[in-house]
Order: C-alpha cells, then structure tokens, then sequence
C-alpha cells in the first residue's frame, strides 16, 4: 500500500551532507519468458500502450546485465505518465519464480496500478481468470489513519509477477489521481519492494540514490492480512521519492518474520528479476560511493549505452541494494 502520498503527510528532510543525486524514477524494468504474450497481456487486459521496443546486442547485455545472451529485447510500455519495461534475454531458460513464494519473501517486487474504480477493475481481472494474490479486494480501516480508505487488490500477471490494483479515497494520494476521467487504468502510483529493515536500506537509497522520504505508515489488522495473503501480517511502509517520477516503497514486515532471502545466486534472467530505473544527475559520485560501501555490482563498472532509441541511452550501471533488488542508474 502506497505511503507516497502527498496531502496527508509532512515530507521528512534527508541528509544535510547529501545531495540529490537520482532526479527521476523513470521506469521499472522485469524479465518475462514471451514478450510477445505479455505485451498483449498488458495492452488488452490493463489498457497499457506500447511506446517503443529496442534491442541490446549481446556484448551490451553482458556489459550490462552480466548475461551471455544473443540480444535483450525490451518493449516499453505507459500507462497514463508512467511507463514500465519488459526485457526478454534471448537464447536463455529463465528460472521460474521460487516455489512456495510469498509477499513477505525478499524478492518481493510489485508496481502499483491505480484505477478510477476497484469494483470494475477487480472484475476484469476475474474475467480473464487471473490468479489471486489477495483473497478479495480490500479497504484498509480507520484505525490506519495514513492509509485508511485505501482498497487494493494483489494478482498475477501470466506469468506470474504480482500486479496491484490500488484506488485512492479524495484525502488520500498524489492529487493527480484525484482528476475526474472516464478511464479506468490510470497510471504507476509506486514499485514496492520487500526489505528485511527499513534501517539497513534507507541509507542506501537516502544518502547514496539521494531519494526523499515522502511519508510511512504501519499496517496491520484482518485486512492487511487478505491483502498480503500472510497471516498475521504487520508491516511498516515508507515511502520515497525523487524530484519527478513514481514512488519507491519498502515492505519492512515486522511479523511474521521468516521471509526467505533474496536468492543469492540470482542473475537478471530470472522471472523475479525487477529494476528500477533511476536517472542521476552525478553517476560517477553514485558509483564512487557504491564501490566505497562495497554494494553488489551486476554491470561491468559504468557501461557506454549507445541506442538512440531508448531513454536510457548515456552512461549506466546497475547494481544490487542491501537485500538483492536491482537498480539501474543512467545518466544522459
């Protein structure tokens, strides 16, 4: 449930020794195995549209992703302002999502879709007999003052990524979703993220990404439990942000504890595999700063971009945060 909310809450100030280095979450990045059917996926049952699609030959991939593949092809596609992207790394067996996973397992990684109306949006996912997260669309009660009155709804894509439906009440959310429309698929709200401590990750996206802190809420109850599909579920969620873009949002789980860990061995091919896409203004002091707290690196060091036809053509790396989750930071 989002925390990046804008009317409700005072933005906290970070560190006075950093400065913004991640001006915009542009996108988020995951690996499918048929880009062709998760296209279609996307455009005819959530309304997204196909905006471009490009291909990383295969010694970009391996400088990039570490990935020894023929090419990645990757389709970008929006959805109101935000876009997301779908990368297929061809001639590779991608492994499947680990068995038994559960939304408080670290590899944990959603985006946030919001709707105009939870009842018609929840019955297209029925219609195509999508697969269930959540037992049922859920709104979250008074007693979570900073998120009271949201509902949202947790499902599968085709394959198996989780998707969220999430419907902001008037007091509640970015004011852009509060626009009377006709549409029912708005936008991106935010990508969420499994963590094990909020206090382990913050400094890694607060004082290294220089991302703000928008807000955080602590969620729990009957509810929260549908919602997640785990009993007992007691979550504390923050919300950050850059000047521009969607929202970043930890999934810290108080209890129950026992989540899995992000596999160690994962590599980019893999169908959990998410990245955000953060452009910087300062990508050298980012990886001085990486190498310095000896974060995971997947790229081969700042790896050359050069393909006119996506936005994340310059200079770019993608590395591991303190739990596994993929981030890649370019710079124009």
């Amino acid at each position: 449930m989002t925390k990046y909310i804008y009317s409700f809450i005072v933005t906290i100030t970070i560190s006075l020794f950093s400065f913004s280095q991640v001006t915009d979450v542009k996108s988020v990045a995951f690996t499918v195995a048929d880009l062709t059917k998760e296209v279609q996926f996307f455009q005819t049952v959530l309304q997204f549209k196909k905006v471009n699609e490009f291909a990383l030959d295969a010694k970009t991939s391996l400088a990039l992703f570490g990935v020894k593949t023929k090419q990645t092809k990757i389709a970008v596609l929006q959805l109101g302002d935000e876009t997301i992207q779908l990368m297929q790394f061809e001639g590779v067996q991608n492994k499947p999502f680990p068995t038994d996973s559960k939304s408080n397992d670290l590899w944990f990684q959603h985006i946030a879709i919001v709707v105009s109306d939870m009842d018609k949006a929840y019955q297209i996912i029925k219609d195509n007999d999508l697969q269930f997260v959540s037992s049922s669309p859920q709104t979250l009660p008074n007693y979570l003052p900073n998120a009271a009155g949201i509902s949202a709804f947790y499902f599968q894509d085709p394959e198996g990524h989780v998707l969220e439906l999430i419907h902001f009440p008037k007091d509640k959310g970015n004011p852009k979703w509060q626009k009377t429309t006709e549409k029912l698929f708005l936008g991106i709200d935010h990508s969420a993220i499994g963590i094990d401590k909020t206090t382990k990750s913050l400094p890694f996206y607060t004082q290294i990404l220089g991302l703000q802190v928008g807000g955080n809420s602590e969620n729990y109850g009957t509810e929260q439990e549908h919602l997640n599909q785990v009993f007992g579920a007691h979550l504390l969620i923050t919300g950050l942000h850059a000047n521009t873009g969607f929202g970043v949002e930890f999934l810290d789980y108080l209890a129950p504890q026992g989540g899995k860990l992000y596999p160690q061995e994962s590599a980019p091919t893999d169908l959990w595999h998410w990245n955000y896409i953060m452009k910087a203004n300062n990508l050298e002091k980012i990886y001085t700063d990486l190498k310095a707290k000896e974060y995971k690196l997947i790229s081969n060091g700042i790896v050359n971009l050069k393909i006119s036809e996506t936005e994340i053509s310059g200079k770019a790396l993608l590395v591991r945060d303190p739990d596994g989750h993929a981030i890649l930071i370019y710079q124009n």
